[in-house]
Order: C-alpha cells, then structure tokens, then sequence
C-alpha cells in the first residue's frame, strides 16, 4: 500500500504544485485513425477502469456530445489536416510543432469544468516503432488509466501504472486502489492542496483488485 508521499508524488507536477482531477461526467470516447476491431479493445479498456473507479460511460454527453477524443496517426503534421480539430485545440499549430520537436509519441489535453472537475479530454498518439511494439489491449488500458484521472506530468516517468501477470498487462494493484480513492464519494472532485493525498491514503482499503 502506498503512503501519503507516495501518493503526494503521483499528483505533484514537475513545478511543484499539487493537482488531481476526476471525471465529473459520465465518459464518452471516440477514437479515430484505428480499425474497428481496435475500436472495440479501447472501448473495452476505458469501460474496465471506469468499472474499477465506480464511475460510468454513457453513449453522449449533452453538452459535448463527446468528450474523450483519441486520435491515431503517423506523423503529427497528419493532426492539422484534421477537419475542425483547430476549434477544439486552439493551440493547436503551436503544438505539433513542440511535439515534433521533442520526438513525442502521445499526448494528453484535458479540459475542465468550473468545479475543476474533468470535463473534456484529447488524446493524441503517434504511432512510432516503439508504440508499434505495444499490443492493442496494453496501449488501450494504458491510456484508459491516464485519462481517468488528472495525474503529475511526471508520475510514470520512472515506472508505468501497469503490470504483467502471466504475460498479459494489468493494472498495477496501488495505482487501481488510488483510483478507487480519488473517485469516492467523499473526496472532491479536484484538489490543489498537498493534504489531499494524506485524505486518499486514508480512504484506500484493499488493492487486491485489477483491470484487465
């Protein structure tokens, strides 16, 4: 079981302060540049942590109609050619250009409601030798975890949210029990004070649970 510091660590970003943010709507995904069978083990991987947290999908947001986006290419220039992409990610030039620059292969946007709550999140994935190397239900779960929570921009810098168990990945059992802890009733939907991680090592029971 993690301890406050520990947990402080996964919510702490590389400048020093201190953010974590749940989802304050049911989740709606879309993913684009994939084949349908794809679709379906990324679907399957956001269900699973969704389960896990107690939170819920739903078939539309009312207000967005979507509100996860993940979109798949080969080359970041590929997301300018996106139709009406620029709308939802004003920033967007400026950012696939720092993108391309820094030789990245995914990243996350996430927008947020006036509570601070998740409202909104943008996925993007280059689909390099190293992520080509990954297998579907591992990348999906993989990124179904990091959007479910706001996470550090530092917090699986030095070991990744996932595990193998008999050759398949599953979600680490203290990542999964901090999950479970950030989305009880009980806590707020976002906090920027260092004590919320002193209350979510409180609220975390038994980690014995994964998702697979």
């Amino acid at each position: 079981m993690m301890d406050q510091s520990e947990i402080g660590a996964l919510f702490t970003r590389t400048d020093g302060s201190y953010l974590c943010a749940r989802w304050g709507r049911p989740i709606v995904p879309v993913i684009f540049g994939v084949e349908d069978q794809t679709i379906g083990v990324l679907k399957g991987a956001f269900e699973a942590v969704c389960a896990l947290a107690g939170h819920q999908m739903a078939e539309t947001d009312p207000e967005l109609g979507v509100n996860v986006m993940m979109f798949f290419c080969r080359d970041w220039d590929e997301l300018t050619a996106v139709r009406d992409l620029d709308r939802l990610v004003p920033e967007l030039r400026e950012l696939v250009g720092r993108l391309i620059k820094a030789d990245a292969n995914q990243y996350r946007i996430f927008r947020f409601d006036e509570d601070g709550a998740i409202r909104a999140c943008f996925i993007f994935l280059r689909m390099d030798a190293q992520l080509e190397q990954v297998p579907a239900d591992t990348l999906a779960l993989s990124q179904a975890v990091q959007s479910i929570v706001l996470w550090s921009d530092a917090a699986f810098r030095e070991a990744s949210p996932l595990a193998l168990v008999g050759g398949n990945a599953v979600l680490r059992p203290d990542i999964a029990a901090v999950i479970r802890g950030v989305y009880d009733p009980v806590m707020p939907a976002a906090a920027q004070d260092a004590s919320h991680a002193l209350r979510l090592a409180a609220r975390m029971g038994s980690a014995g649970e994964v998702a697979q």
